[in-house]
């Protein structure tokens, strides 16, 4: 997919994120919405849902989510009626804690958790669903490497990646769920990144 990113950024700048969602969805062919149910998640959930009802999401579950992730997923599956496709490391999360645990960042064993629990669940399933588009809720501030993108980019295999709340604060998606009636999820864990700071992996 060949465009002129700076133009549709600059374009898409004024937009609202449904009004992005749309501009995207009608260049799509294979659209999908990744998610892991943290904070603020519901917002892109309710946008992509909202202009195409099946779009597929995948949610990459590590295993390691906390008790009030898990009831915030199911609550908003159901609150927006998502079409979930759901995807899982191959070894179990009792099998790992035995025999690698949850490495500390800077041991070399890190780099195999992070494969096991998000890379390779997450490549599995953009290889079975081969996306043109993908959605996801990047945005602004959050790390080195997402201030360096936008609304729109492209990723290192030519997919289209939008993030229609890219230039929203905190303060803003808390008044858009408050106005859609939309839980949030505070007491998320990420196993593979433990700062808040850090790149997850798929992004960069």
């Amino acid at each position: 997919m060949s465009l002129d990113l700076n133009k549709i950024n600059k374009e898409l700048s004024a937009k609202t994120p449904l009004e992005i969602v749309e501009w995207a969805i009608n260049l799509a062919k294979s659209p999908v919405v990744t998610t892991n149910f943290r904070p603020y998640e519901a917002a892109i959930l309710k946008v992509t849902s909202a202009v195409k009802g099946d779009i597929k999401v995948i949610w990459c579950d590590t295993g390691y989510n906390t008790p009030n992730t898990y009831k915030h997923a199911e609550e908003v599956i159901n609150k927006l009626n998502l079409n979930v496709k759901l995807y899982v490391p191959k070894q179990t999360t009792a099998h790992r804690d035995v025999v690698l645990g949850i490495p500390n960042i800077e041991d070399p064993k890190h780099k195999l958790f992070t494969e096991q629990v998000k890379l390779e669940p997450f490549k599995r399933a953009m290889a079975e669903h081969k996306p043109d588009v993908w959605f996801t809720n990047l945005r602004k501030g959050q790390t080195a490497f997402r201030d360096s993108i936008d609304i729109v980019s492209q990723d290192k295999n030519g997919v289209l990646k939008v993030s229609p709340f890219y230039n929203w604060t905190d303060k803003e998606l808390d008044v858009f769920l408050e106005e859609n009636n939309l839980p949030n999820e505070f007491k998320y864990f990420d196993p593979t990144k433990q700062l808040a700071n850090r790149e997850c992996g798929l992004h960069a």
